[in-house]
């Protein structure tokens, strides 16, 4: 996955968080934004207590914390983090070994990027989910972060990494390596990935397979900042 979301107010986007009972909201509201990056604020969904509630998480899963007279600062990493490769989620010591167990949360979204090739020879897309009836979620991990404010309260920042799965065969076109993990109602596979009291991973590794549960509408398009159609819209079916 490319590191690029369409997060806009879709019917879809907005049918998902409806089925998901959201009890607590970000109070700036949820980030709607076509062309959201890694590194860029995205709204994410997780369960606490079993009830879910959504936050706004710097996309960059692993933070650096540094301290000053204005209080807690904290920055992406070095370390390349806006994804969690699917083996490295049991990989004891990795960056998202803990929160595939313990923190796990989705990402609604519009659609994602793709990118084919680097350079002058880079061909980019956009896929959106073709059917607002079956929203689509990224599955996704978080991690929070304990900061002080100059007057010595405290206060907790929150990251996210998107959980990419092994290439899939009929994205071959548009992008030839990993695929973000892509989650839907229609399976249960959005409760099962948000289930806080689902500990035995063993269960959610079928999850970790490269699957297609949606319709996607494909546009082939200049470059994500200015976003010019470059080609016809095609489809890309979800798996049977």
């Amino acid at each position: 996955m490319c590191g690029r979301l369409n997060v806009t107010d879709s019917p879809g986007v907005r049918a998902l968080c409806e089925q998901l009972d959201i009890c607590l909201w970000p109070e700036e509201g949820m980030i709607n934004k076509r062309f959201i990056r890694a590194t860029d604020r995205v709204s994410v969904v997780l369960k606490r207590d079993g009830m879910a509630q959504m936050h706004n998480a710097l996309w960059w899963l692993l933070l650096d914390k540094q301290e000053s007279e204005q209080g807690s600062v904290f920055k992406p990493s070095r370390y390349t983090s806006f994804n969690t490769r699917y083996d490295k989620v049991n990989q004891r010591g990795s960056a998202g070994y803990q929160a595939f167990r313990q923190q796990r949360c989705i990402i609604p979204a519009a659609g994602f990027g793709e990118t084919l090739g680097s350079g002058s020879n880079a061909k980019y897309h956009d896929l959106i989910a073709a059917d607002d009836a079956n929203p689509l979620a990224m599955g996704g991990l978080y991690r929070w972060w304990k900061g002080t404010r100059p007057d010595g309260s405290v206060f907790y920042e929150i990251s996210c990494s998107v959980v990419t799965v092994p290439p899939h065969s009929k994205l071959e076109a548009i992008h030839r390596k990993a695929s973000p993990l892509m989650l839907s109602f229609n399976d249960g596979s959005i409760d099962k990935w948000l289930d806080d009291s689902l500990t035995n991973t063993d269960d959610l590794l079928p999850l970790l397979e490269p699957r297609l549960r949606h319709n996607f509408l494909v546009l082939p398009v200049d470059k994500p900042s200015t976003h010019k159609q470059t080609g016809a819209i095609f489809t890309i079916a979800a798996d049977e």
